[in-house]
């Protein structure tokens, strides 16, 4: 059974509407903070946004890791609403393509929100491919239902939440087996940050900012948060 882990306060919910401010901070201080940040060496980056949002969200990720030496790529596939035979098999040619267009270097994946559990999967299935993960403020563990865009999701999708989904999301829920790191937000107005957290191995790490849901992409502390931990 999943451990009962109730949808974010009110008060954080509501603390949403920060996020300008977050996309303001970003504009103003990022020629400041990245002059401090650990540098890349050209492997590349994939960057997967989340639920009903499409590549223009995490533009600034990947402009921010493009300026510190990695290859950033968006997922090119619109906006996204759900995990599709389409997008998997899309989200597996590309991490192919971008593996052997970098001269065999192992991909790092960077996902946001639901972004992040495709990040997951496509480590756990493709580690031969695979550097590391990151997830920003992703509703991969504890309980599915502690995430306010569940029932959203499954009702946009049509697809019922069955016994069969409880026991995926538990499957999904274990470490990938590769290098694996969870950015999470305790003020997160979307989803429950205890539902954001990797289980603690030598592979994993899980990395506590302060950030809304929305502005995580955006943040000057989430954007610092994942450059360092892709040098890890």
């Amino acid at each position: 059974m999943s451990i009962i882990i109730k949808t974010p306060r009110l008060m954080f919910t509501l603390l949403e509407v920060r996020t300008p401010f977050e996309i303001g901070a970003q504009l103003l201080s990022h020629r400041f903070y990245e002059k401090h940040l650990p540098k890349g060496e050209g492997r590349p980056v994939l960057v997967i946004p989340g639920f009903g949002a499409s590549d223009s969200w995490t533009h600034k990720v990947r402009q921010s890791l493009r300026r510190l030496g990695y290859k950033p790529v968006g997922w090119n596939m619109g906006r996204n609403m759900g995990y599709t035979k389409k997008n998997r098999e899309h989200l597996v040619a590309e991490l192919t393509r971008l593996h052997s267009s970098s001269s065999g270097q192992k991909v790092s994946i960077v996902g946001w929100s639901l972004g992040g559990i495709f990040a997951r999967e496509l480590g756990r299935n493709h580690p031969q491919h695979v550097h590391s993960v990151i997830t920003i403020g992703s509703p991969f563990s504890g309980d599915p239902r502690g995430n306010l865009t569940h029932g959203l999701f499954h009702r946009i999708s049509g697809k019922e939440y069955t016994q069969e989904s409880e026991a995926a999301f538990h499957r999904r829920s274990a470490p990938p087996g590769i290098r694996s790191i969870a950015i999470h937000s305790k003020s997160d107005g979307v989803v429950a940050w205890q539902c954001s957290q990797e289980q603690e191995s030598e592979l994993t790490e899980n990395i506590e900012v302060f950030s809304s849901h929305f502005g995580l992409v955006f943040n000057p502390l989430v954007l610092s948060a994942i450059a360092k931990a892709l040098k890890k």
